[in-house]
């Protein structure tokens, strides 16, 4: 919890010194009362003492004091907003290394699963694209809130020669830029994010420091997912044994690294599926400071009722 005006909490001593003194004082009453030398006297001056319900009220009284200066500065807490305006570009890989089996059925269609659940979980305000490729980059579907056009982009993705991740950062980032102009918001700094999913390296197109230094200027975040194992194969007709696939790993972590994003590795359906849910809590939301000022009133409120009702049924009168 933050405050917005901090400083006033030093009035919290003012209550600590009230809770001291009161405690101070219960000491001395009972220093007093003990010089009495006949207990039997004492009952009979004082048969009916308050004891417990005393220190209640101003246990009570303390608490609503206490409240009071909370709430005097100003407390905050963080609050997950959902993004206005915001574009998610989804770059999925489509190259013949994702007909893989080390990923049951496939790493393609485990992807496809992966990719429409990501798509579902994000807020609805959130323009989402897709982006294929292989070897080349394609805008399946401008960004769009229209969620059962994506997902059904999603299932459509079939496998091609080649892996041009270059390529497909330079198309997702046209299609944000795009989004911005539709928007008419060219000229501010629209939140956006691409997340892209491969598990090869560069063979064709532009390299990926091009896309990463496009990135960069335009201040959008790329979250990588390298997906499949080191053990991957396919069969290729033409070729009489099965070519190993191995998931390339650090192409995707420099990307992600040098553009602020985050970079995962995942080695099944489930884990990609994990990988996708952390990264849409961290795009379909910002966290904002809100006051909860009201929180500690009405705290004590409660706590002021409770200490007049306890002296009006105890000791016949208010504090």
């Amino acid at each position: 919890m933050n405050y917005l005006e901090p400083a006033r909490l030093w009035l919290l001593l003012v209550a600590a010194v009230l809770g001291a003194a009161y405690v101070v004082l219960q000491q001395r009453r009972r220093q007093y009362a003990v010089r009495f030398t006949n207990i039997a006297l004492l009952e009979a001056v004082a048969p009916k003492r308050p004891g417990w319900r005393r220190h209640a009220t101003a246990g009570a009284f303390l608490v609503a004091l206490t409240a009071l200066v909370v709430a005097f500065a100003r407390p905050t807490h963080d609050e997950k907003v959902p993004r206005e305006r915001a574009t998610v570009v989804v770059a999925v890989d489509t190259s013949l290394s994702m007909m893989a089996d080390d990923v049951e059925p496939n790493r393609l269609v485990a992807a496809k699963a992966a990719a429409k659940a990501f798509v579902d979980q994000l807020p609805s305000k959130i323009n989402v694209g897709l982006v294929s490729f292989h070897g080349a980059a394609r805008l399946e579907v401008p960004p769009t809130i229209d969620r059962t056009k994506v997902k059904l982009a999603i299932e459509r993705l079939q496998l091609n020669e080649g892996t041009a991740i270059g390529e497909a950062l330079f198309v997702s980032l046209d299609a944000i830029r795009q989004q911005a102009v539709a928007d008419d918001s060219a000229t501010d700094v629209i939140p956006a994010r691409i997340v892209l999913m491969s598990d090869g390296k560069t063979t064709v197109g532009r390299a990926n420091e091009d896309g990463v230094a496009e990135a960069q200027k335009a201040r959008v975040q790329v979250s990588t997912i390298a997906f499949g194992t080191n053990h991957g194969e396919i069969t290729v007709p033409q070729e009489r044994f099965p070519i190993p696939v191995p998931v390339d790993r650090d192409a995707l972590q420099v990307i992600a690294s040098d553009t602020g994003g985050s970079f995962f590795s995942a080695t099944s359906a489930a884990e990609l599926q994990k990988v996708y849910a952390n990264i849409g809590s961290s795009i379909g939301f910002d966290i904002k400071q809100a006051e909860i000022t009201s929180w500690f009133v009405g705290a004590a409120l409660l706590a002021l009722m409770a200490t007049a009702g306890m002296s009006l049924a105890w000791f016949n009168r208010l504090p």
